[in-house]
């Protein structure tokens, strides 16, 4: 099991940790509920240095990309981030990613830490010339702050003002006169921001953001966060089993371009099943591979991933349907094997206050 820059700290700090992607992380501190919380109200750390990171780079990066990549990429400013999806030849999703145009030529790609190693192998095997692409995953940290109380940290901390950043942006800034990379993204629906630099400038910002209030949150947060937002998690919602245009996502998907897999995604005739959101009538929830059922009790699709949501009041749970019987308001049952849930297909995202695309000042205004 491979350990994170901080998790000497985790354990400091008393976190209950488990596997997850090869990593022994945090699943918890103080709870999941007021971790949960404390994201949604003021400032939470998240340990993400088990992520991996790529650099890919050259005069046909933008081709190649374009290639491997559902997104668009010839069209994304240097200095700009975008989500997309890496797909097989049958449209089934190996990864999904963030994408930084760092230059004219050169790109950085996140992927997640279970599929880190599968992803490299692909990527090399689909580009023209391999020897321009790197793995810089050992020796890079990852720190995200997330929360409406994380600008005026970030405010703090760093060398330049963070006040004209945009959402999906990033900046080459200073810490502790030290360059890092500072995205404004993360996985919470709160404004918010991830800090990439060295291990240990990574864990000293960890320790110097917990002096300016922000708590430590481990995974169980994360997952509650996300769930809220509708927002997916490769190994629930996405995974080689299942065609990407089922997720009914618009723009990680490019319409207009060749990509591995494009035949099988964009075709229509496949397209018979969508990802929704379930919200159920009470506080029990729906676990991962539960059935939904109709009224008359017919099979009708999946839950991948369910629980409580704090934030909405409610349990809610991400599953696949039969898209006939897809749309918002339609009433469904929740098979757990010993009783069956009440609920009905609901809009995503459940939780609709989030703060991730609000202007920076709003949060800076209480500065002197």
């Amino acid at each position: 099991m491979k350990r994170t820059a901080l998790y000497d700290m985790h354990r400091k700090l008393g976190a209950r940790m488990a596997p997850f992607g090869g990593f022994d992380m945090p699943i918890q501190y103080e709870g999941i509920v007021a971790e949960h919380e404390a994201t949604r109200r003021r400032a939470a750390l998240f340990d993400t240095c088990h992520m991996g990171e790529f650099i890919l780079e050259g005069p046909d990066v933008v081709p190649d990309l374009e290639h491997v990549l559902t997104c668009s990429v010839g069209d994304l400013a240097i200095g700009k981030c975008r989500y997309g999806l890496m797909c097989d030849e049958n449209g089934g999703v190996l990864d999904d990613l963030v994408l930084y145009r760092l230059g004219k030529a050169k790109y950085l790609m996140v992927v997640n830490a279970g599929t880190q190693e599968r992803d490299f192998e692909w990527v090399c095997t689909h580009v023209s010339n391999a020897d321009r692409f790197r793995n810089i995953s050992a020796h890079t940290g990852k720190v995200d702050l997330q929360g409406p109380a994380s600008p005026m940290i970030m405010e703090e901390l760093m060398a330049d003002s963070i006040a004209r950043m945009t959402f999906y942006s990033f900046v080459h800034n200073h810490y502790r006169d030290t360059q890092v990379l500072v995205s404004r993204t993360g996985y919470t629906g709160e404004v918010g921001f991830e800090v990439y630099g060295e291990p240990d400038l990574v864990l000293q910002f960890w320790c110097d953001a917990m002096e300016l209030g922000a708590v430590p949150a481990g995974l169980g947060a994360r997952d509650t966060l996300r769930l809220e937002m509708g927002m997916p998690l490769y190994g629930h919602e996405l995974s080689e089993d299942r065609n990407a245009g089922a997720t009914g996502f618009q723009r990680p998907i490019a319409r207009d371009k060749d990509f591995i897999g494009s035949p099988a995604v964009l075709d229509e005739a496949t397209d018979t099943e969508r990802l929704v959101g379930i919200r159920l009538s009470g506080r029990r929830s729906a676990r991962e591979s539960n059935r939904i059922l109709d009224e008359s009790g017919n099979d009708i699709g999946v839950v991948t991933s369910g629980s409580f949501a704090p934030s909405v009041g409610a349990a809610v749970a991400l599953a696949y349907v039969r898209k006939a019987v897809s749309s918002p308001g339609t009433p469904v049952r929740v098979d757990t094997g010993r009783r069956q849930l009440d609920g009905q297909i609901a809009e995503l995202p459940f939780y609709r206050q989030g703060t991730a695309r609000q202007p920076l000042a709003r949060f800076l205004e209480r500065r002197e």
